[in-house]
């Protein structure tokens, strides 16, 4: 994103090609969350007529000195840029616009036109920028909270060495702090860090006297140099670790040094090593943060959704078997829930059932009329639960040797139903499948 070098670049090329003429023309986009606090309507009529006096800058913010305010500043946000027609300048990252497209581009913010024909515009992508119309830029926020300006206002070495050592925070965190010091962003503040080899985690008081001397000198020079190529980031130098701190991890070397990360900061371990006590931090808050992480995956686990099953209620009253005799038309309701592999069970137990009765109807009659009014008294406890099934089966020796009937055969996704259940079953079915069956293949030879 934009930051000192390319906001300084926008604006020595306003001083340079828009100072001292006048504007004649002015558009401003129809878009509230970049203009900000004032109407496109009045944004463009405070403008038109109006003469530029000069460019002015104050960390990453940009305003324009008219002859008389009110006078309109300039916030860069993330993708903020600053073109003028025919005239070359840096392309951000972020914020390229192509020679190609329409003038002024779809993403112009504000376009101006000077009386001799010269245009300007402010783009902005993402819409993270600010255009403000203010009376007095300096004595309002945001730049009325800003700190001494990194090239305008830098501080001395000995002031600068006494307000790092009253600061208990991580180096990069103060660099980015812009009432300590404006204009620094993430990407200088890693390569000032880089150059002076102190590891952005290191706290700022703990820094020696000789390297708070050698960051203090990094600013200076990764700021010129920055500027003498206009803020063109493929012109850095090549030594730099700007050119690799957005590879992926694993992937990322400076001179043949491997790159780490922590959140947003790029760092070479080798060459930028913490102090005991805040590597100790360091590593204390990187175990904080994998338990919390640990904690997070287990509670997931815990959280996630379980695998479907089959009604519990089924098993926990009659069988399948029974519910498919039609004795109580409720259980009927239960198994149409329940897999399809469950129900071919089901099927196949109901036709050995039926060709039980059938058998024993033919040959015991009214034997099978005394069982099926037992059957009825039975079934009922059963759709109370397994343990009254249970209860009942412990007390009666018939049902005792209803377990010993043929069980179907166990298919894909079918659940083995308890024995209990089994008991559920009118008497005439579990006592006439096991004891009729010699008789049934006798009669078929």
């Amino acid at each position: 994103m934009p930051e000192l070098p390319e906001v300084e670049a926008a604006r020595q090329a306003l001083q340079e090609h828009c100072v001292g003429k006048r504007i004649v023309k002015c558009a401003s986009a129809d878009d509230t969350k970049v203009i900000d606090g004032v109407t496109p309507d009045r944004l463009e009529a405070a403008l038109v007529g109006r003469t530029i006096a000069a460019a002015r800058r104050k960390g990453k913010n940009l305003w324009l000195a008219l002859d008389s305010p009110p006078h309109p500043t300039f916030q860069f946000g993330m993708a903020g840029a600053i073109y003028i027609k025919g005239v070359e300048l840096s392309k951000y990252k972020r914020s390229a616009v192509s020679s190609t497209e329409e003038w002024p581009s779809k993403y112009s913010k504000l376009f101006v036109q000077m009386d001799d024909g010269l245009e300007f515009s402010f783009t902005d992508k993402r819409r993270f920028a600010k255009i403000r119309l203010v009376d007095n830029p300096e004595a309002v926020p945001p730049i009325s909270e800003l700190g001494p300006d990194a090239l305008f206002e830098p501080m001395k070495l000995d002031e600068f060495v006494k307000s790092l050592g009253r600061k208990n925070v991580p180096i990069k965190s103060l660099l980015l702090d812009q009432s300590f010091i404006s204009g620094i962003g993430n990407w200088m503040a890693d390569e000032v860090l880089y150059q002076a080899r102190i590891h952005p985690m290191q706290t700022a008081s703990k820094i020696s006297k000789d390297k708070c001397a050698t960051l203090h000198l990094c600013i200076k020079e990764v700021i010129d140099k920055s500027l003498e190529v206009g803020a063109d980031s493929s012109q850095f130098p090549d030594n730099w670790i700007f050119h690799s701190r957005e590879k992926k991890p694993g992937k990322a070397f400076v001179d043949g040094k491997k790159i780490d990360f922590i959140a947003t900061s790029a760092y070479v371990p080798e060459l930028q090593k913490l102090d005991a006590g805040d590597a100790e931090t360091s590593r204390s808050k990187k175990s904080v943060d994998k338990e919390n992480d640990d904690d997070k995956k287990s509670r997931k686990g815990i959280n996630a959704p379980k695998p479907a099953k089959a009604r519990v209620k089924t098993a926990k009253g009659s069988s399948n078997k029974a519910g498919n005799t039609g004795d109580d038309g409720d259980e009927e309701d239960y198994e149409e829930e329940e897999a399809k592999p469950a129900k071919r069970g089901r099927k196949q137990s109901a036709r050995a059932a039926n060709v039980s009765t059938k058998n024993a109807g033919s040959t015991h009659g009214d034997e099978a009329t005394v069982e099926d009014q037992e059957a009825d008294e039975d079934a009922e406890p059963a759709k109370r639960g397994r343990k009254q099934i249970g209860k009942s089966a412990k007390g009666s020796d018939e049902e005792a040797d209803d377990k010993m009937e043929v069980k179907p055969g166990k298919r894909r996704g079918q659940k083995t139903q308890p024995t209990e259940a089994k008991s559920s079953l009118p008497k005439k079915v579990q006592g006439a499948g096991p004891a009729r069956r010699p008789q049934r293949k006798a009669r078929q030879t």
